[in-house]
């Protein structure tokens, strides 16, 4: 049996196992189509051109999945309980924003386990920024 030297295997990051910047900023594009005709959640995005919020939810999953670290060396620690804070995001807009989120993450069409970890992380991710009840 052959012996691999060290150093030689690196294993693959999530980021890396489900395509990289390709596979995320498609589902984000694809999530913020959603957003985009949600009368619930398109007000929550001051910006009249939702581009910026795509940009930074791309570059921050990347980031959090094994990608480059882009999106904190331009804004810092990501602080998304904070950040969402000015927002109401009561259970309405969680429920609307996992229903774009679950669109979108159908859309990849991932193999089974890696669509399974992306959305166990996305609905604990929602879940956390509920700041308002009802």
């Amino acid at each position: 049996m052959n012996e691999i030297p060290r150093g030689t295997l690196q294993e693959q990051t999530f980021y890396e196992q489900v395509g990289g910047e390709e596979t995320f900023r498609r589902l984000v594009h694809l999530f913020y189509q959603g957003v985009a005709e949600d009368p619930l959640l398109r007000p929550m995005y001051p910006e009249e051109d939702l581009g910026p919020a795509e940009e930074r939810l791309a570059l921050f999953l990347m980031q959090y999945w094994g990608g480059p670290r882009t999106y904190s060396d331009n804004r810092g620690h990501p602080r998304l309980r904070m950040r969402h804070a000015p927002f109401t995001v009561n259970r309405e807009a969680h429920d609307a924003w996992l229903k774009h989120m679950r669109a979108a993450v159908e859309a990849l069409n991932l193999p089974e386990e890696h669509e399974h970890t992306l959305w166990n992380y996305l609905t604990y991710a929602a879940a956390s920024m509920v700041n308002t009840p009802g």
